[in-house]
């Protein structure tokens, strides 16, 4: 069967739900998100939702700074070179399981310059 590309809204949900779920089952990473953090995520999903739909396809649906959080973040807990490696690969893993084409490989595109940029950013280690 083949995949279809990334179309809307509802794709980028689908894909941040199966992430999100990968991520919090990873005790090497998923503690940022749900003992530091201490991220709601059914509150934080429309906002990663507003944050791709416009990197992909250019909504300005996102108005805020997304850096800043993970920086403030960091601060309290380091980020890691692995955290960034294990969150790319759950990332891919998420939007390879359903989907494939230009969309799908410009997400992945700009989530790697997006890790290397925050990864240089918060000094990982």
């Amino acid at each position: 069967m083949q995949k279809e590309d990334i179309r809307n809204r509802e794709d980028i949900l689908l894909i941040m739900r199966y992430f999100y779920d990968k991520l919090l089952a990873d005790s090497s990473i998923s503690y940022l998100f749900t003992e530091i953090a201490q991220v709601d995520l059914e509150d934080h999903f429309p906002r990663l939702v507003d944050f791709w739909d416009s990197m992909l396809f250019g909504t300005q649906t996102y108005k805020a700074n997304a850096m800043q959080p993970h920086i403030d973040l960091a601060k309290k807990s380091p980020f890691t070179k692995e955290h960034f490696e294990t969150w790319l690969n759950y990332l891919f893993i998420s939007i390879d399981k359903t989907y494939e084409g230009p969309m799908a490989h410009t997400m992945k595109a700009r989530a790697q310059n997006i890790a290397g940029l925050m990864e240089f950013k918060v000094g990982a280690k």
